[in-house]
């Protein structure tokens, strides 16, 4: 515990930094975070609150999916054409919906923010996710503007302006031409539709090294840090190791269960951790570092303690016992920025257990 508080106050400062540099240079959107914040998204998969992957694509898919554009939509969508005012086909669309791009799906603009604005283009006055639009500086025409495009595909949609209604202030001024219309009630068509997720909590010692390692897991979307299982609400890294709040250092695993199962990520958390170590992990001592599996359902709480008690009957850890607490899922406190994508941001992995 020494050695990693040392570790905390010597690159606690240059954390801020470094992830603003690394978005930049990455070329990465931020993400939203809780209560409006924004946190920066360093390693795998774009995963947006609304539960789409806006994860860039490769040029080669963009290529492909353009193939089904008609002339007049690739000049918008590709070469960041405008259409004429008052023409476009949605610009008087009043039915209830969602608006995705026309190139990739993904969706934009929903009719809860549509107005009329007057201008001639569809305008809204905000977007369905904020992750799902993207902003960039124009400076065509001797004018300076904020373009917007889709966050996934890249396509042209439109400017951005700051004379638009309450609440947002602002005017999203699209292109018909690079959207499509989904009306509500209508099924979704597949490239429009949310992921399906599923969450797994585990604690096994220091986060950072349990986050880095479920990171490389094929499948897994996102890993948080966090606290779990205290006294207290919205708890610190500082309190929970001077001030006996009860609260172990955890993981949010947010993964596709189509590509990776509950029960393979109990075999790698009992491969990244010793769960025969009672309230420690290593040199990491005291009850925050304790085994532990939080269960977000009735299904994951039976694979666990089945999984757990197979693991005493025989293998590596039979020769002890096994102290994993199961219990079902309590709050979970998202840690500290500085604590987020530790080992992508500083280099280096933890070592596994003997």
């Amino acid at each position: 515990m020494i050695m990693k508080h040392i570790i905390f106050l010597a690159v606690g400062i240059a954390f801020g930094a470094l992830a603003v540099a690394t978005m930049l240079a990455s070329g990465r959107q931020p993400e939203a975070g809780k209560d409006g914040e924004m946190k920066t998204k360093l390693t795998g998969p774009m995963i947006s609150k609304t539960n789409y992957d806006v994860t860039p694509l490769t040029q080669e898919r963009i290529d492909e999916l353009a193939k089904k554009l008609t002339e007049e939509e690739a000049r918008v969508l590709l070469r960041k054409g405008t259409e004429p005012a008052f023409c476009g086909n949605l610009l008087d669309n009043k039915k209830e919906g969602i608006y995705p791009c026309r190139l990739c799906g993904l969706p934009l603009f929903s009719s809860d923010s549509k107005f009329n604005s007057g201008t001639g283009w569809p305008s809204f006055f905000s977007p369905f996710d904020p992750l799902h639009v993207a902003e960039k500086k124009d400076t065509e025409y001797g004018m300076v503007r904020t373009e917007i495009l889709c966050a996934r595909c890249g396509g042209h949609l439109g400017h951005v302006f700051d004379d638009g209604p309450k609440p947002s202030g602002l005017r999203y001024c699209l292109n018909s031409a690079s959207l499509t219309f989904v009306e509500k009630g209508t099924e979704l068509p597949a490239e429009s539709k949310p992921m399906t997720t599923e969450i797994a909590y585990f604690a096994a010692g220091c986060f950072w090294g349990v986050e880095d390692r479920f990171q490389q897991v094929p499948g897994v979307l996102d890993v948080v840090s966090g606290y779990m299982g205290g006294k207290t609400d919205k708890p610190t890294y500082k309190a929970i190791c001077y001030e006996n709040t009860g609260h172990a250092e955890a993981v949010k695993v947010v993964y596709d269960p189509a590509k990776v199962s509950y029960k393979d990520l109990l075999s790698i958390f009992f491969k990244v951790h010793d769960p025969t170590q009672m309230n420690r992990q290593g040199p990491d001592v005291g009850d925050q570092y304790r085994s532990a599996i939080f269960t977000a359902s009735d299904s994951q709480a039976e694979l666990a303690k089945t999984f757990i008690a197979d693991q005493q009957k025989e293998g590596k850890w039979s020769v002890r016992k096994i102290v994993t607490q199961v219990a079902a899922a309590p709050t979970f406190f998202e840690a500290e920025e500085y604590h987020q994508d530790y080992h992508v941001k500083n280099g280096g992995h933890c070592a596994m257990p003997e």
